[in-house]
């Protein structure tokens, strides 16, 4: 019964001293943004001034984007996640599930640059088993929390008649890094 008492007691204890010492950093990252493309109508002189538009890109969609993963001192984060795309002109709805490795070196004393590249899979919502790889590269600059980014993303499944979707995108980051220390508690 002694034996079974100091071996309980030695594994609280070492439990204890375990978890006093251990470190948990997670994020939490949210995107908004909004897809372009170039201008179809730009050189068509069918319609009226009034209706048509000179701009070289027009918007083409939105998105957004969710993830969590785990950050190494707010400059190397890993992660999952997911999101939903709407592309106008290809009357598509999808969503990416993928994995994200990102890169937020300071570059100034509350500056930092983001580069971050993600790889999975999509699917079309709404169009049967449709499906594929999902790519995406996204290089933005901002803070810790709020971040300005582009991003070029792909989806590796034939619609209309091309080989795979692709999007270039503007928006917003927002990223909450969470650093819980036990000893804190």
């Amino acid at each position: 019964m002694k034996k079974i008492l100091l071996t309980i007691a030695f594994i609280t204890f070492f439990n204890s001293f375990v978890h006093s010492q251990v470190t948990k950093f997670t994020y939490t990252q949210f995107d908004i943004a909004v897809s372009i493309t170039g201008n179809p109508n730009r050189d068509d002189n069918n319609y009226p001034e009034s209706t048509s538009s000179n701009a070289f890109l027009v918007p083409n969609g939105l998105g957004s984007k969710i993830g969590y993963g785990v950050h190494y001192r707010k400059w190397l984060t890993f992660g999952i996640h997911t999101g939903i795309d709407y592309k106008w002109d290809d009357k598509l709805v999808a969503v990416p599930v993928y994995l994200n490795f990102g890169l937020s070196p300071k570059v100034g004393s509350e500056t930092r640059i983001m580069l971050q590249a993600g790889y999975g899979k999509g699917f079309a919502l709404g169009r049967g088993n449709l499906n594929g790889e999902y790519k995406k590269i996204k290089l933005g600059i901002g803070s810790d929390d709020f971040t300005l980014f582009a991003e070029i993303s792909d989806y590796a499944f034939p619609l209309h008649d091309e080989k795979s979707i692709g999007a270039i995108t503007f928006g917003v980051t927002l990223m909450d890094f969470f650093s819980f220390n036990s000893q804190e508690d």
